[in-house]
């Protein structure tokens, strides 16, 4: 199994959602796990709300920092933050460029949601075919 790290600023919103999707789909494929860069106090309720739609309970998460998950990753996917991530040792890195959907409308939260789950699928496939 893969440990994967999505991270983000405040993992409150995008990274959240692919650790819950990564979990939800990718048992026995990835150990997934979620961190920001800053510390944030809750996760987005519109985030936590769409998921649930979804059939994802996130109810349970908060967000966390990066020294709060193992430092061995296999994979680290950042969100599309803008910022330099600090460095975790990790043997593959790749940048998704979500647009933060923070501020906005339920139906941005749910198109990032559903873009989201289509990109933890691939990753799913990804790993399944041997690409890391």
């Amino acid at each position: 199994m893969k440990k994967v790290a999505f991270v983000c600023i405040h993992n409150s919103c995008r990274s959240q959602m692919a650790e819950g999707w990564a979990k939800q789909l990718g048992k026995g494929v990835l150990e997934a796990y979620s961190a920001g860069t800053e510390h944030y106090k809750e996760v987005k309720p519109l985030a936590v709300k769409v998921m649930e739609e979804a059939g994802v309970d996130m109810s349970s998460h908060h967000p966390k920092l990066l020294n709060d998950i193992p430092n061995n990753m296999d994979i680290i996917i950042t969100m599309g933050c803008g910022v330099e991530c600090p460095y975790v040792p990790c043997k593959y890195r790749e940048d998704w460029g979500l647009e933060d959907p923070s501020g906005k409308t339920i139906d941005d939260f749910r198109e990032t949601r559903d873009i989201i789950k289509g990109k933890v699928n691939e990753l799913i496939d990804r790993i399944k075919n041997g690409e890391f």
